[in-house]
């Protein structure tokens, strides 16, 4: 059973979510997110303004006027969400942490996708795979998922992406769209990573929080490893500390930068405390754009 918070902010989150997918986002993901081809459905009289190039000839000649073929989008989608719940994604200094922000992306994208009746599946890591649920259709199924991953008390506190994307190698063999949701701090797991990009439609959501680009200057202050537990103590006023702090937030940056531009993905930017719904929308204009060209 689970604690009674929990259901409640699954309820609000629902609710939240539920105005995003009926709205103009929703439309955005079904032109970015195509089925695999088109299928015919029926046979019906030619009217002014259809495509000629979609006349059944055959029937045309037997019927003795123009009929022309109709087709439905076959989508047959599988979406992926892998969540990273290692000890960094606990950290937040807005009005939420960042697993906080990535259980709404989550449903988000989940509510989405049973709107448009897509299987929904979900792999969930620390150092270790924490949870896998295999993708099923229907708003139920969803709704179970997202119970089961806000109630996650993961056994890990690393990271460690590479086992997180062998495993979904092993598991889901047809083609998805992947949600990658991360700060994509420590291990990248890039070996791995850029192998399920060339299976999978991959699609990085980087979770920050602005607060991670450096202390305020308060003097000393004990710092600790949310994944390590290691804690040291620093004076956040001195100069040498200030500049160390610019050197990580800049060798962070690089390296998730060089991780995107491997994997040849362009990243959902997602940062606490602000919405998810701007990022998301604009990115499957984005998308929705490149695949018109």
């Amino acid at each position: 059973m689970l604690p009674r918070e929990i259901l409640k902010k699954l309820k609000r989150l629902e609710i939240k979510t539920s105005r995003l997918v009926e709205g103009s986002v929703a439309g955005s993901y079904l032109s970015t997110f195509k089925g695999r081809g088109i299928e015919f459905t029926e046979v019906r009289e030619y009217v002014e303004g259809d495509d000629v190039r979609a006349i059944d000839w055959n029937v045309t000649a037997r019927m003795g006027a123009p009929f022309i073929k109709t087709f439905v989008e076959e989508r047959d989608l599988t979406v992926m969400l892998a969540v990273d719940l290692s000890g960094s994604m606990g950290f937040g200094t807005t009005t939420q942490t960042k697993k906080d922000l990535a259980l709404y992306f989550c449903a988000a994208a989940a509510l989405l996708a049973a709107q448009n009746n897509d299987r929904v599946g979900l792999i969930a890591y620390t150092d270790r795979v924490e949870k896998f649920v295999p993708p099923r259709k229907g708003k139920r199924h969803v709704m179970r998922l997202l119970v089961e991953l806000a109630g996650i008390n993961p056994k890990g506190s690393g990271t460690n992406p590479e086992a997180a994307a062998v495993y979904l190698m092993r598991t889901v063999k047809s083609r998805a769209t992947l949600f990658w949701v991360s700060d994509f701090i420590g291990a990248d797991g890039s070996h791995s990573l850029r192998a399920a990009s060339r299976r999978h439609e991959l699609v990085p959501v980087t979770i920050q929080d602005r607060r991670e680009a450096g202390l305020p200057p308060v003097g000393l202050v004990v710092l600790e490893d949310p994944e390590t537990g290691g804690r040291v103590l620093v004076d956040s006023s001195s100069h040498a500390f200030i500049s160390a702090q610019e050197h990580e937030r800049q060798k962070a940056g690089s390296q998730r930068d060089s991780l995107m531009k491997m994997l040849k993905a362009e990243p959902v930017e997602l940062w606490t405390g602000e919405s998810v719904v701007m990022p998301l929308a604009q990115y499957f204009r984005r998308k929705a754009r490149m695949r018109r060209q």
